[in-house]
């Protein structure tokens, strides 16, 4: 539990006064955002405000991370290992299309087709390491059985072990892909992003920990009330270096922000949820944990498929947070609302995961 609270604590100091000087050095680079025209008119205030503050939350959580096992006296497990790989490594995708979005002052970043490659090389070479490097008990950080909780929702080795990897590897891309989005889409007005992960990666801090101290290799009780999960402790201490350092952040990024966390933060916030979302056997229930990052992705997804059928939209902007902004809402009360949204779909998320656990006590 002391490298948990360690890695927030480390991870939180670590954003709040290093976020500033990040700050300064953007500003004294010129590192603004560059901000589209044909979005509301009340974010032209905002060209010129620093970006891809992600690098700081990265530093912040990795920095976390260390210090949280190191106070175990331990080095992190295998499990952190690839976790700090995804973020990092979509995280840098996500720092090239920064900085070519400041260098060529445009609101487009990498070529669509660079950035999918970029995503897919990490998300692959992160799903391979999963099924490799079992631990002393058989067990690999990843598992080809998709799950809601732990009860095995469907096998991707039905088919045999080869199509099954493949098809794993399908899966880790799919999930990848959609919550690396599906943050950097919810990234768009000041704040929001970051206090809506907040609830997301507290969510998993719970979850994590709570496997952990039901690990079936500590469990006295019955096989149907514990959890097989591989390193489980590691995983709460890397969620909680991430709230840590999320909160921290918010410090500036809240309105009026100072900072943005640009897509180097949200491609490596999604990355660090999908990757604690497969290596916790919960990829189902992130649906609902992650509950605002869907709706949001939705939104667009609704709004392109409209207008290419029917030649109507059905929302005034997309994403959603636009729609609203576009009715009149202010920006402070949008962000407030979708993040009190953001931590109902959190709660309801662990309360599930609680109430499946309670369910097999009876």
């Amino acid at each position: 539990m002391i490298g948990v609270i360690v890695a927030f604590a480390i991870a939180f100091l670590a954003s709040l006064f290093g976020t500033p000087l990040l700050i300064k050095y953007l500003v004294k680079k010129e590192y603004g955002q560059f901000v589209r025209q044909d979005g509301p008119t009340a974010h032209f205030t905002k060209r010129g405000t620093p970006t891809m503050g992600g690098i700081g939350i990265i530093f912040a959580l990795l920095l976390g991370v260390f210090v949280g096992f190191g106070v175990n006296g331990s080095w992190p497990s295998y499990s952190v290992w690839l976790l700090m790989f995804l973020t990092v490594g979509l995280g840098t995708v996500g720092f090239l299309d920064d900085f070519i979005k400041i260098r060529k002052h445009r609101s487009l970043g990498l070529n669509p087709l660079g950035k999918i490659i970029g995503q897919v090389g990490v998300a692959t070479i992160f799903g391979a390491l999963l099924l490799l490097n079992p631990n002393s008990s058989g067990r690999t950080p990843g598992s080809m059985e998709i799950s809601i909780f732990r009860g095995v929702s469907i096998n991707l080795a039905f088919a045999g072990v080869v199509i099954g990897v493949i098809l794993f590897l399908i899966w880790i891309n799919f999930l990848v892909a959609a919550w690396s989005n599906g943050v950097n889409l919810t990234d768009g007005l000041d704040g929001l992003a970051t206090g809506a992960s907040i609830g997301v990666f507290s969510a998993y801090t719970i979850i994590s920990f709570w496997q952990y101290s039901q690990a079936c290799s500590r469990h006295v009780g019955g096989m149907n009330v514990c959890y097989e999960t591989r390193d489980p402790l590691s995983l709460a201490i890397f969620s909680a270096a991430v709230v840590g350092a999320l909160i921290g952040f918010l410090w500036w990024n809240t309105s009026p922000a100072q900072i943005f966390m640009g897509d180097t933060g949200s491609l490596a916030l999604g990355g660090a949820f999908a990757g604690l979302s497969i290596m916790s056997h919960t990829e189902l229930l992130a649906v609902v944990i992650g509950g605002l990052f869907v709706a949001v992705v939705l939104s667009d997804v609704i709004q392109i498929g409209s207008f290419k059928m029917t030649g109507k939209r059905v929302f005034k902007m997309a994403p959603l947070h636009h729609h609203f902004e576009l009715s009149g809402w202010k920006e402070v009360t949008i962000v407030t609302r979708f993040w009190i949204v953001s931590a109902l779909f959190a709660v309801t998320g662990v309360g599930l995961f609680y109430f499946e656990w309670v369910s097999g006590l009876q």
